[in-house]
């Protein structure tokens, strides 16, 4: 079966990779804004869908947050009384019939839950490892690709 969406705790994910934004809070817009223009360029790699939950409400409709303009990936937050978690088990339960989804977050409980509805579940260190590893060789191919076309640009002159 396809995976059918990611679904990203996006709190536990930003504790988990300093790396992003540093210097930054944690809870931060900065680091929202960044882990979100990661995730898209991955989403990108890897052309499934990406939903990020964050616990709480989102900015203000009218402060948008640095970096929101063409935004790819499904940024949602929890309402007072919800958890992050909680809207993770739903989407998870809801998309199950459509294709396998994957719950990236580093609460074990929340992965058994993703898991019991078919789902796989991974903890935010080995989805770090993977967005980097993707997102490098996407820049490798890249890369390669640019020279590839300057050398058939200057042969053709």
């Amino acid at each position: 079966m396809a995976l059918v969406r990611v679904l990203v705790d996006g709190y536990s994910l930003l504790h988990s990779w300093p790396a992003v934004a540093p210097g930054q809070p944690r809870f931060s817009a900065a680091a929202r804004d960044e882990l979100i223009r990661r995730l898209t360029l991955y989403q990108d790699a890897i052309t499934a869908p990406i939903t990020i939950f964050f616990d709480g409400q989102s900015p203000k409709r009218g402060a948008p947050e640095a970096g929101s303009a063409g935004r790819e990936v499904e940024v949602l937050y929890s309402q007072a009384g919800q958890t992050a978690d909680q809207m993770i088990e739903r989407a998870a339960h809801r998309f199950a019939s459509y294709g396998e989804v994957l719950a990236v977050t580093d609460d074990y409980a929340e992965r058994e839950t993703v898991i019991s509805f078919g789902g796989l579940a991974s903890s935010c260190d080995h989805f770090i490892q993977d967005v980097e590893n993707t997102l490098a060789e996407m820049t490798d191919e890249l890369k390669s690709h640019n020279r590839r076309e300057r050398h058939k640009f200057r042969n053709n002159r």
